[in-house]
């Protein structure tokens, strides 16, 4: 059976936002580089809030990737029999979260580069540096995971993110 997972607001700013990092990292730094990224900020900060007051399985209550779902989870790739999530499992939650956060430090960094205070400093060039390093690298494995997993499981996960649809397992503990 098939369930409506992603709504369109999750699916929209999942794509826009994974286009917009895609264009920023290997795109000019110029000021499209700079617009894109205060707007890929911004949704970045939509897409939080909506974790609180979005659609069921877009809410942090639904995906939160605690200790113990973590090491449960941990536990069932281990013995080759990975749990069905019907959102994201607690390791594409920990992924989400992660890549949040570095996309919002990203934007500070590159607002800090821009101000006055700390023009001529190489510090803040530096982290956002280090920064967009770690965002490929997360993006990379973010890739690679939802490719693996969608083979192992049999689930298509990406195609999931474009159609809002997952099968639904059955088994899933709440949260």
């Amino acid at each position: 059976m098939r369930v409506k997972v992603w709504d369109i607001w999750v699916r929209l700013t999942h794509w826009t936002v994974a286009g917009i990092v895609l264009w920023n990292l290997f795109g000019p730094t110029d000021s499209t580089h700079r617009l894109l990224g205060y707007i890929v900020a911004g949704l970045v900060v939509a897409r939080i809030a909506w974790g609180f007051v979005g659609s069921r399985h877009a809410r942090f209550s639904a995906w939160w990737p605690t200790r113990s779902h973590l090491f449960e989870y941990l536990r069932s790739l281990a013995s080759a029999k990975p749990m069905h999530h019907v959102s994201h499992n607690p390791l594409g939650g920990l992924m989400a979260l992660f890549l949040w956060l570095l996309i919002l430090a990203l934007a500070v960094s590159g607002w800090i580069m821009r101000l006055d205070a700390f023009w001529g400093e190489d510090w803040p060039q530096e982290i956002h540096m280090w920064l967009s390093i770690a965002v490929e690298v997360c993006v990379c494995v973010h890739v690679a995971a939802a490719v693996l997993m969608s083979f192992w499981t049999g689930e298509n996960l990406i195609g999931a993110m474009v159609t809002g649809y997952k099968r639904d397992g059955g088994k899933e503990k709440a949260p």
